[in-house]
């Protein structure tokens, strides 16, 4: 099969969409497949191959942190070129959109994938009254119904995800979720000897490390560790950077220090740290916290679950059909104060309960395999195919 990938982000950008694509390209170009990427030009060093597939660079926009992909003519150039059986447009909202409309005009299948919450994103950063962030968000979403229709499928990583995508008239639409590397993140780390000396380090008096994984940035609301800054016994452990790392700092550390009690020590951050070094960093941890609330999936829910490690996540998004009360972990109440607290406490209480729940968590993400999940976009690619070729013979495919 030949499949183009249009994305919104990519190397050397590192976040949810990049890390999902990395790996559908490695299991596309593993099962033989030809692939071709089309990503925003980088201001820094950026790869024009990856794992065999050529990497098209467009002109880009540097929006803050990001690099944000021009609607150019270029696209079109590389889907003629290129003649692909399907075009794969991950977290379509700019180059994505495009993207979607290059495919439709040369008659391309195309499948979207629904990864990016940029309603809720545009809704927290909206500034001024509440109506007015509900207005943006409002606006956004109409353009991503609109968008998204251009496809002959948009997938979701998740049933929250989905149910919004209906709420908001999405047509054809469908549930496709993300793999895990087993192999990578595991409890063997546990018994490795620098993760162990790298715990050593962050608990010298064998306090319970307490940690997050992922960017820092405001939508990922990582300040509300400091709810858990004065549990007895503890240390907050923060793994990853971004644009709120002082402002999550400074947040962490005064809650720290306006403890009632003897103040634990200070919240550690680590730093982005990847591979065997982030699988460590996984291992030091007695208890995953995950905080955002608008995320579609929770890549890192499922990297701390195949490390054998018990979750507290929102009751929000993704993390609902990640995370099972009493079985892998629990979930709070985002808009109860206390609540994350009360949550984390449940499972610090019971070593051995702890355990189970870290046990279980496991047995549930260590067969989400990337080539399993990728097998199962494949046949999403070729439903898209299908579809678009009823659809030049004049039927059209009913909305789901």
């Amino acid at each position: 099969m030949r499949v183009a990938i249009v994305t919104e982000s990519f190397l050397p950008s590192v976040n949810g969409v990049t890390t999902s694509v990395c790996r559908v390209i490695e299991q596309l170009r593993a099962r033989g497949d030809d692939v071709v990427v089309v990503a925003p030009r980088s201001r820094s060093a950026a790869p024009a191959h990856y794992a065999g597939a050529a990497v098209h660079r467009v002109a880009s926009l540097p929006v803050r942190q990001f690099d944000v992909g021009l609607p150019t003519p270029e696209i079109e150039r590389v889907l003629e070129d290129f003649r692909p059986d399907v075009v794969h447009v991950a977290s379509p909202f700019v180059l994505g959109a495009r993207g979607l409309a290059a495919a439709r005009g040369l008659d391309l299948p195309t499948v979207a994938v629904f990864q990016t919450d940029m309603a809720a994103y545009v809704r927290q950063h909206t500034p001024g009254a509440a109506g007015a962030a509900a207005a943006a968000a409002a606006t956004t979403w109409r353009w991503i119904r609109r968008i998204h229709s251009w496809a002959d499928l948009t997938l979701a990583p998740s049933s929250v995800a989905l149910a919004d995508l209906k709420a908001h008239a999405v047509p054809r639409t469908a549930l496709w979720g993300r793999g895990v590397d087993a192999a990578l993140f595991n409890p063997a780390w546990q018994q490795d000897a620098l993760a162990r000396a790298l715990r050593r380090e962050l608990a010298p008096d064998g306090e319970r490390l307490l940690g997050y994984v992922g960017r820092l940035a405001p939508e990922k609301e990582v300040e509300r560790l400091a709810e858990l800054a004065d549990l007895p016994g503890t240390r907050l452990v923060v793994v990853g950077d971004g644009p709120s790392r002082d402002a999550v700092g400074a947040a962490l550390a005064e809650a720290v220090a306006a403890s009632a009690g003897r103040p634990n020590r200070s919240p550690v951050f680590l730093g982005s740290r990847h591979g065997d070094d982030l699988a460590r960093a996984y291992a030091c941890l007695d208890v995953f916290v995950h905080t955002g609330t608008a995320e579609t999936f929770g890549q890192t829910i499922q990297e701390a679950g195949a490390t054998g490690l018990p979750v507290v996540a929102p009751r929000a998004g993704g993390p609902v059909d990640l995370v099972t009360d009493g079985v892998n972990g629990y979930l709070f109440e985002p808009d109860e104060p206390g609540s994350l607290r009360r949550q984390v406490c449940r499972v610090l209480e019971s070593p051995s309960h702890a355990a189970a729940l870290g046990r279980r968590g496991h047995e549930l993400v260590r067969h989400r395999s990337w080539s399993r999940v990728v097998e199962g976009l494949v046949a999403h690619y070729k439903e898209a195919i299908a579809s678009r070729a009823l659809r030049r013979s004049g039927v059209e495919t009913p909305a789901a």
